[in-house]
């Protein structure tokens, strides 16, 4: 993953639980960035990457994550006193994705999106416990004509209680049933058979290889070892998916 460098703080995004805002970089690009000072901390990036270069391996539609160094010195040239803080709270290396300009919040009325691909999205955020995909707050946005994902940060729960976490992997995840694509996810089988065996225990490392040692709070392993015992057939979130849809 590319690591660059936050050179100045533009637009705050205050829709967002954790404040994140729209930075410009010193490769002159714009990104979404992620404070790890932010009150969810590191565990939300970890969640947000971890989940997303999942997402990117299954072939899904997720912008560039890369590595922001910020500099708290940054801080200075803010007005808001809130955002002064979270930006000194916030110094060293953050997380951000790559600025969509132009795009749109999903409307599942009006975007249609085809239903392999929906059940695609679904089968991902089964796996990875993503509560937040709902009509309500979807985290879809539509650009150039298809849907993005964003906003994993609430994802990987079992990160937030490491008593049990291996057994709890073998375990359905019934806010599925709440899912915005759940409707049009007529293909939750072909989904499990095709996307299952594209995160093997070696990409799952990698993935996990990614996360810095200064966010962990558990071995690393441990992520590793709750996705691969989580994917081991039969698959309870896959399960439970199929089990929602059928009840629509």
């Amino acid at each position: 993953m590319r690591t660059v460098c936050a050179t100045r703080y533009l637009t705050p995004l205050r829709e967002g639980g954790s404040l994140p805002a729209i930075v410009e970089a010193d490769d002159d690009g714009l990104y979404v960035l992620k404070f790890r000072g932010a009150g969810q901390g590191p565990k939300a990036l970890i969640a947000e990457l971890v989940a997303g270069e999942m997402a990117r391996t299954l072939g899904l539609p997720v912008p560039e994550i890369v590595f922001m160094q910020l500099d708290p010195e940054l801080a200075r040239t803010e007005p808001d006193p809130e955002i002064q803080d979270l930006i000194r709270a916030s110094g060293g290396l953050n997380l951000a994705l790559d600025y969509l300009p132009g795009s749109v919040a999903y409307d599942p009325l009006t975007m249609p999106i085809d239903t392999a691909l929906a059940s695609r999205i679904v089968w991902f955020d089964a796996l990875v416990g993503n509560v937040d995909r709902t009509p309500r707050n979807t985290n879809l946005l539509w650009w150039h004509g298809k849907p993005w994902l964003i906003d994993h940060g609430a994802a990987l729960v079992f990160q937030h209680q490491w008593d049990g976490y291996l057994e709890r992997a073998r375990a359905p995840f019934v806010p599925i049933r709440d899912h915005v694509l759940l409707p049009r996810a007529d293909a939750l089988a072909e989904a499990d058979a095709q996307l299952a065996p594209l995160l093997t225990p070696e990409r799952i490392a990698a993935i996990v290889a990614l996360i810095p040692d200064a966010w962990l709070d558990a071995p690393r392993d441990a992520y590793r070892a709750y996705f691969d015992a989580r994917l081991q057939a039969p698959r309870a979130f896959a399960e439970e998916a199929r089990h929602a849809h059928a009840r629509l």
